[in-house]
């Protein structure tokens, strides 16, 4: 059981800069990958970045050269930092990791999310 907490969302104007921070925790878990997705009402949860134990990592077209995710693996802690905010960033930004569990079976857990919201 792996449970994740977000924090560091707000409103920012266009152009601003806002980092968001995820802690798992729980017991016996191995997490492989970690993560954020942002979903606006009526719409697919989408991925914006991802994170691999050995810092690979994947990142929307549309936030490329502006969003950087990062982790700390001691810790089990994601960051998304995230600069040139546009409005068509405001969302609700989900954590997420993958994680094995005591029988090695690899489940998605998520967040409670955090908005963001950019005004122009």
């Amino acid at each position: 059981q792996v449970q994740l907490v977000e924090s560091g969302g707000g409103l920012v104007q266009a152009g601003g800069s806002l980092r968001l921070s995820c802690a798992a925790s729980g017991s016996r878990f191995i997490i492989n990958a970690m993560g954020w997705y942002r979903q606006t009402p009526g719409k697919q949860r989408d991925l914006v970045a991802a994170i691999t134990n050995g810092g690979n990592t994947n990142y929307a077209d549309s936030v490329k050269g502006r969003f950087t995710i990062s982790r700390d693996n001691a810790k089990n802690t994601v960051y998304l930092q995230m600069n040139s905010l546009k409005p068509e960033d405001t969302a609700v930004y989900y954590c997420n990791a993958k994680a094995l569990d005591t029988t090695l079976i690899s489940r998605n857990y998520w967040g409670q999310g955090t908005q963001v919201t950019v005004s122009s």
